[in-house]
């Protein structure tokens, strides 16, 4: 072989090669894509720790995937289209995936399993103080009113064409719960997990944005400016026993709310027990970041271009904030009605705290309540339906397994 056929043979195998034939352009916007979202979690600061993996996994998915056939690429949906189809029964295993499968192959079975978003709960669970939400036991109805927009972007997926588990899988992004959506999505809809899972994460860092104005129009500024009574202090034993309860209750009403739920509470009961604090380290920081790095590579990592550039996926991104939109305002609403039916006492704003961004919506509500009253200290108050929300999205997550899978 002389030198000219030696380069030619390396330009042919080489990626660049590939960007010009068979739909390669798409790639390029792909990686424009991944770029852009690179600058968005690395400069802007939106959810960086996931949206960073989340982005590298889209930029090495459209470096090294060009299609079926393409046998040096990371990922290949291919095999995953054939893990669901019947008629392929030599890819019915995770051994037959990682036998011909990638490297993003290999790590995406932690996702599909559902083994990373139930670590990831569990680390919630772990990181959360559930005292708020056992003083206040109201604010489940505040976490529960959140879920509003779950079940209309449900209906709204449905008459844009969306089969029931698409759609089931678009409306939770209104749960405002990152995990709960991958968790859900890997069940009922794994094609659309790339849009999906980019929509929750990207919404759940808006929230400063998205949030203030909903909050400024559904409530007046008298009602902004209430002051909230201190909560009552909850007691070690209160602790320990809640998340016992929650467990059992949710698990035996819906199981298949059981991975979700019974992370979040396992690790809330690691918190809470005073026996395990090495354990409850571990998987607030150690564990958590560990499943955060692989989490947010495998999921980028199905955004591959043949698959993500297409009319569903901006239908998606709209569905998604407006679910979004409308668990913010179902949260309010009912915080409204609670603030006429309590005479007063209650600040209508922590209502917006009911979608499960912890600590984040429950900031928000601070915030602006601090601006209509310097002195004016509603977080404590707000993480109530906060970790209510967390709560509501897994409910609703698994209400919608049940009706679907």
């Amino acid at each position: 072989m002389d030198i000219l056929e030696t380069l030619q043979t390396l330009w042919t195998d080489s990626g660049f090669q590939s960007f010009f034939v068979d739909g390669g352009w798409k790639n390029l916007i792909m990686i424009g894509i991944a770029c852009v979202l690179l600058y968005l979690g690395i400069v802007k600061k939106f959810e960086p720790l996931l949206l960073v993996g989340i982005a590298f996994g889209c930029l090495l998915v459209n470096l090294s995937y060009f299609g079926a056939g393409s046998t040096d690429a990371l990922y290949h949906p291919e095999l995953w289209d054939n893990f669901l189809n019947p008629e392929h029964a030599d890819y019915h295993s995770y051994g037959a995936i990682m036998a011909h499968g990638g490297l993003l192959d290999i790590l995406y079975i932690g996702v599909k399993a559902g083994v990373y978003p139930s670590l990831i709960f569990m680390g919630v669970g772990a990181m959360t103080d559930f005292g708020p939400l056992i003083s206040n036991p109201k604010s489940l109805l505040l976490g529960a009113a959140a879920q509003m927009g779950v079940f209309l972007a449900f209906f709204g997926a449905v008459c844009l064409g969306f089969s029931g588990e698409q759609a089931a899988s678009i409306g939770i992004i209104g749960g405002a719960d990152g995990p709960t959506a991958i968790f859900l999505t890997t069940r009922l809809a794994p094609e659309l997990l790339g849009p999906i899972a980019i929509a929750a994460y990207s919404y759940m860092a808006l929230i400063p944005m998205i949030q203030p104005p909903l909050m400024r129009l559904l409530t007046t500024e008298e009602e902004r400016k209430i002051k909230m009574e201190q909560t009552r202090t909850v007691s070690k034993t209160e602790k320990i026993i809640f998340p016992i309860i929650v467990a059992s209750f949710v698990i035996l009403l819906l199981p298949s709310t059981a991975p979700l739920v019974g992370c979040l509470m396992l690790g809330n009961l690691w918190r809470e027990c005073g026996v395990t604090e090495r354990l409850s380290d571990t998987v607030q920081n150690a564990l958590m970041n560990i499943v955060t790095v692989f989490l947010g590579i495998s999921v980028g990592a199905t955004t591959a271009a043949d698959r993500f550039l297409s009319l569903e996926t901006i239908k998606i991104i709209v569905l998604g904030l407006t679910a979004f939109a409308f668990s913010t305002v179902g949260g309010l609403i009912v915080g409204k009605i609670m603030c006429k039916l309590s005479g007063g006492k209650i600040n209508p704003l922590i209502g917006s705290a009911g979608v499960s961004a912890v600590p984040m919506a429950a900031r928000v509500s601070q915030m602006e309540g601090q601006k209509a009253n310097p002195s004016n200290f509603l977080l404590m108050h707000a993480m109530g339906p906060n970790v209510a929300g967390v709560i509501g999205s897994a409910i609703a997550a698994g209400f919608l397994l049940a009706v679907f899978k």
